[in-house]
């Protein structure tokens, strides 16, 4: 019988006895078996004469076709490697892969607006702009922060940022500048840095009237410099007592005020000091006014005669002009107080809010630079966030500089309201920029901002220049780019170096 082989495909021959007789002799038997093994011969015979015919005709037709070498045709326009091409075997999920091919990269952020440098995973140029990316819709929050480690290139991003702004018809303001590295770039542009400190001829005056917004009658510029004068000499005095003030106090300082402006054609933080210390009597008719404010008049007339005395004791002889391109307060001859960097950093705010406050002010860069040390102080501290909130309404971006952000856990106690608020800045921010942190600070880093873990591990790769920018939802690794002129007069490593002022600006020294 044959059957047929399945993995093959071919039948064979198989021998077997289905019914054998029940006394078969020895000889039928022996020519039986004898005649099975012929018939199986003859079958194997058959099967290796046709799987021989079938080696042979393979042979024929390999040796007849024509076949490339191993190692390809001999030439330069084969195209071919002199070996095989081994890949190392890689195993990921499907959502790492598929950005694997077509190799795609960020688009950027388009074209228009300021130059910052190259996008170091596409290789395009890198443009930055929060207004015009507001009025896309990218972001819905102008304001920047902006951290980096000493030497990482973070103060030099801040300056290019804002200063390539002018040429757009942006202005800057600069309300507290720690190190005075800000005064050159804003005598460069045409603006003007304010110095102020002890032994200078320079005065402020908190009871200035200040720059009057277009669009506001008399009654309302009246209104709106009372309210200013209270607002700053009481923000004056919490920031000394390191305190609110109770409402008697609030009502001492009040009513010092109103006495002072309707005597004085220029009226004066002394007078209104003495009229605290001194009210008049029709004003005393209890006799207790003196003793209610009498804490408060002694923390103002630190300002006037104590140690802090010598800045706000006579009249301004400096302007806010809110027209120039950048006006910065230089505060380096007064770095060792805090108390008087506070006390002037809040003047100065108070002066650029009547400028901001105008519609006609146009669009501004707002710079807090060194804001660990201005975060301390909660009087400054509640003016930097109502800025923040109202950035969109003043068509200002608020520009946040500090070398960490665990600066931010160092601002007053845990669950704090100083905390709450310095915690919001962060928060109303969709611009982060982070330049090269030391290592210890990665975890903080990441869970404030929300990063991932390959964006964690880059961090401390990052050289000079190089910075992580997450704008919303979106992450980009830029490097700053600087012209000669600007590495010149943006340098803060001057002393550090051996060069000096007049070496890098090619002139005397200021």
């Amino acid at each position: 019988m044959t059957t047929r082989d399945a993995d093959r495909g071919e039948k064979r021959l198989h021998a077997t006895v289905l019914v054998s007789p029940n006394r078969e002799r020895r000889r039928d038997r022996k020519l039986r078996k004898a005649a099975a093994r012929a018939r199986m011969a003859e079958d194997r015979d058959a099967r290796r004469a046709q799987a021989r015919r079938k080696s042979v005709g393979l042979a024929a037709e390999k040796r007849s076709t024509v076949t490339l070498p191993s190692g390809g045709e001999p030439g330069p326009a084969t195209l071919r490697t002199p070996g095989r091409l081994r890949l190392p075997r890689h195993q990921d999920t499907s959502a790492t892969l598929a950005g694997a091919y077509p190799f795609l990269a960020e688009g950027g952020l388009g074209s228009e607006g300021v130059f910052v440098g190259q996008d170091l995973y596409s290789g395009s140029s890198f443009v930055y702009d929060p207004w015009i990316l507001y009025a896309r819709g990218v972001i819905t929050a102008p304001n920047v922060v902006l951290a980096g480690i000493v030497g990482s290139g973070k103060s030099c991003l801040a300056k290019s940022l804002y200063a390539r702004s002018i040429p757009f018809g942006r202005r800057v303001y600069v309300p507290g500048d720690p190190k005075g590295e800000h005064t050159a770039v804003a005598e460069a542009v045409g603006g003007r840095a304010i110095a102020l400190g002890h032994g200078m001829a320079n005065r402020l005056n908190p009871l200035d009237e200040g720059h009057r917004p277009t669009g506001l009658d008399d009654a309302q510029w009246a209104s709106q410099i009372a309210s200013r004068r209270r607002d700053l000499v009481g923000a004056l005095a919490e920031t000394v007592l390191d305190r609110r003030l109770t409402p008697l106090e609030h009502t001492a300082v009040d009513i010092a005020i109103d006495h002072t402006v309707r005597t004085a054609d220029v009226p004066v933080l002394p007078m209104v000091v003495d009229r605290i210390l001194s009210p008049d009597r029709g004003d005393n008719h209890d006799g207790r006014l003196a003793e209610d404010g009498r804490l408060v008049g002694h923390a103002l007339r630190r300002l006037v005669a104590g140690d802090l005395a010598g800045l706000f004791d006579g009249p301004s002889t400096v302007t806010f002009d809110p027209t120039l391109p950048m006006i910065s307060l230089d505060l380096s001859r007064v770095t060792e107080n805090a108390t008087l960097i506070s006390v002037l950093m809040t003047c100065a705010s108070a002066w650029m809010e009547s400028a901001l406050l105008d519609p006609t002010g146009g669009q501004r860069w707002v710079v807090y630079d060194e804001a660990w040390r201005l975060m301390s102080h909660p009087a400054l501290l509640r003016r930097m966030d109502a800025h923040w909130r109202l950035a969109r309404h003043y068509g200002i971006a608020n520009m946040l500089i500090f070398h960490k952000l665990t600066d931010l856990d160092n601002v007053g106690d845990h669950g704090s309201a100083m905390r709450a608020l310095a915690s919001s800045l962060l928060a109303n921010a969709e611009t982060r920029i982070v330049y090269r942190q030391e290592s210890d600070q990665l975890g903080a880093t990441s869970a404030a901002l929300g990063l991932t873990g390959t964006e964690q591990s880059l961090i401390p790769t990052l050289g000079t220049g190089q910075g992580l920018w997450r704008i919303k939802h979106r992450s980009f690794v830029v490097q700053h780019q600087l012209h000669p002129a600007e590495l010149e007069l943006f340098d803060t490593t001057g002393r550090m170096t051996g060069r000096s002022s007049s070496e890098r600006d090619g002139g005397p020294s200021s």
